[in-house]
């Protein structure tokens, strides 16, 4: 049996994307609130408490992201890489709670709209857009589950500035203080249908399902098509964190080779599936007439 393995170089750079997010969200939170009460505007102020859990969110994103980059141990055999899903479920938690509680306040003002500053409010969403959409760059860059659901906070509190900018260039012009709550409740609605989407991408994760972004067929068909094997079985694929992929699999020989021979199957094979998205795998090597246990199971 063999075992093949890849670092996770892009963890460093995940941990610094968030950490610069954190800071550059923590030290707007204060502004906004502010500038959310000097303006009576309800988007800005619940979006002010949304930003200040998308703070809190951030924070352990930081902070579970440094977790996932620690070496495996005799506990925790593959390491810590889960770790980003448990602080992606609890953004999404916050994500959800906020996005209901905007709601609920955005209903309360479309029924009984109240006045805002336009003018206020438009210089505050031209630098919230810059703000976030600075954070935005740089977690693009990221390609895990952590990265993509701190990503959707820092998403959402650009969509909400546009809309508070969309809504203050129109309130300048046409006295519609109805139209600050209605473009909060779109908003909500639409980070909802992301959380949703998010979740099952984790849970899938969680339940070590086959990674979406990985054939499974395709990847059985190269493997059968390898020199010297004449079929596969007990194929098993699974990912850490939607990023790190792992597979498991039993090669069937026509006729029994010598080990330099079989070391250059599982060579080949490997290179394979790295090139195939696949960070570990592990592979064994049996014959047509040989009798597995596994494949009774």
């Amino acid at each position: 049996m063999a075992h093949h393995h890849h670092e996770h170089h892009s963890d460093g750079q995940g941990t610094r994307n968030i950490a610069i997010a954190f800071l550059l969200n923590i030290g707007f939170c204060i502004i906004e609130l502010v500038g959310g009460l000097l303006t009576n505007s309800i988007a800005i102020m619940s979006d002010a408490l949304h930003d200040f859990g998308d703070s809190v969110a951030l924070g352990l994103a930081w902070i579970f992201q440094r977790i996932a980059g620690r070496k495996p141990t005799t506990q925790y055999t593959y390491g810590y890489k889960r770790f980003s899903l448990l602080s992606a479920i609890i953004n999404s938690m916050i994500l959800l709670a906020g996005s209901v509680f905007v709601l609920y306040e955005s209903v309360q003002r479309i029924l009984s709209p109240s006045e805002t500053n336009a003018q206020g409010m438009l210089l505050l969403a031209i630098f919230g857009i810059a703000v976030n959409g600075t954070a935005i760059l740089r977690l693009k860059k990221g390609k895990g589950v952590n990265e993509r659901v701190v990503s959707l906070h820092l998403m959402e509190d650009v969509l909400g500035w546009i809309a508070v900018l969309v809504v203050s260039i129109v309130m300048l012009f046409i006295h519609l203080p109805v139209l600050d709550p209605l473009l909060s409740v779109g908003i909500s609605v639409y980070i909802l249908y992301n959380v949703y989407c998010n979740l099952k991408i984790i849970f899938r994760v969680i339940l070590q399902g086959s990674p979406a972004n990985v054939d499974e067929k395709r990847i059985a068909e190269k493997l059968k098509n390898l020199p010297g094997v004449t079929d596969i079985h007990d194929l098993h694929i699974w990912t850490m964190d939607s990023e790190y992929h792992v597979l498991t699999v039993h090669l069937v020989l026509n006729e029994p080779q010598n080990i330099a021979t079989q070391q250059q199957i599982r060579a080949t094979a490997h290179l394979l599936l790295k090139e195939m998205n696949i960070r570990h795998s592990t592979i064994e090597i049996e014959y047509t007439d040989e009798h597995c246990e596994w494949c009774e199971k």
